[in-house]
């Protein structure tokens, strides 16, 4: 099996549960190992604005710890993938900066060399596990028109590398109809959750979460599909909410990617987290898909 530094982030293990519990179900199945990383932190990616050298700092620890261990890195959260590739892309143009970081670093015994390969959700099945093997894998195909969600901070900015093309990504597309689902593109597609402004502007976030989702149910969705936990996190459990604030009632279940990959490789709904979503994930009977 192929092993990878598994990196939670913050989000994952203090709220969005069903993400972790999904990814560490469904991957076994595809020959893919998790090992965990004692001792890593927050990526620091929230802060950014405040302190970039701290951001930097923390980012290079958590991949200084994967490589301690002579491991790449799976990284699911879209915003602590940004930061740790951010990191890496700076710290190899930059090598004052490097000798700055790792200067710190070194009073933890650690070295931040940039060796350790970093993937997303998206990319770790579609390009390193593979659609054949999925399809080979696919017990119960997921018969549903699905909208999917890639969300700001895995496409963009393009330059660093990020998983998926930023105007037209199909990754996430290509993988759903593995699975026997049928993704649609809609306008929408590339809009943002809302979440990176929820903080200081609620219902400016919840507006943009709740227009996003009046239009995927307006185009006749059966599901959304998530690869981020902050984007679950506003469509999923923040879905009445932002259907008050733009006065529409909206009922459209929200999965993550794994949770769906889950279910079409025949793995109970409760090990993958489905009774933690907060969507009307149940409305579609998921148990006999």
């Amino acid at each position: 099996m192929k092993q990878y530094g598994f990196y939670l982030g913050c989000l994952m293990p203090t709220e969005q549960y069903a993400y972790e519990l999904s990814l560490r179900e469904t991957l076994p199945h595809l020959d893919i190992e998790l090992i965990d990383l004692p001792g890593a932190s927050c990526c620091g990616e929230p802060m950014k604005s405040i302190n970039q050298l701290m951001t930097l700092y923390l980012s290079a620890r958590n991949i200084a710890i994967a490589e301690k261990k002579s491991l790449d890195i799976f990284a699911p959260c879209a915003m602590c993938h940004l930061a740790l590739t951010e990191c890496q892309h700076i710290l190899q143009h930059n090598e004052s900066m490097k000798n700055r970081i790792n200067s710190l670093l070194a009073q933890e015994d650690l070295e931040m060399k940039g060796t350790s390969r970093i993937f997303h959700t998206v990319d770790l099945l579609h390009d390193v596990v593979g659609l054949d093997l999925l399809k080979h894998a696919v017990k119960n195909p997921v018969a549903l028109k699905v909208a999917t969600h890639y969300g700001c901070h895995l496409i963009r900015p393009s330059e660093i590398g990020r998983p998926v093309d930023s105007e037209n990504p199909q990754k996430m597309e290509n993988i759903l109809i593995t699975l026997g689902a049928t993704p649609v593109d809609y306008p929408q597609k590339l809009d943002c959750c809302g979440a990176p402004i929820l903080a200081h502007l609620p219902e400016s976030a919840l507006t943009k979460t709740g227009q996003k989702l009046q239009a995927i149910q307006d185009q006749g969705f059966d599901a959304l599909v998530t690869v981020c936990p902050w984007c679950q996190k506003m469509f999923d459990a923040r879905q009445q909410k932002a259907g008050e604030i733009i006065a529409a009632t909206l009922n459209i279940p929200v999965f993550y990617l794994s949770q769906l990959l889950g279910l079409a490789l025949g793995i109970d709904k409760k090990k993958l987290g489905l009774h933690l979503n907060h969507s009307s994930v149940n409305s579609l009977e998921v148990e006999e898909l």
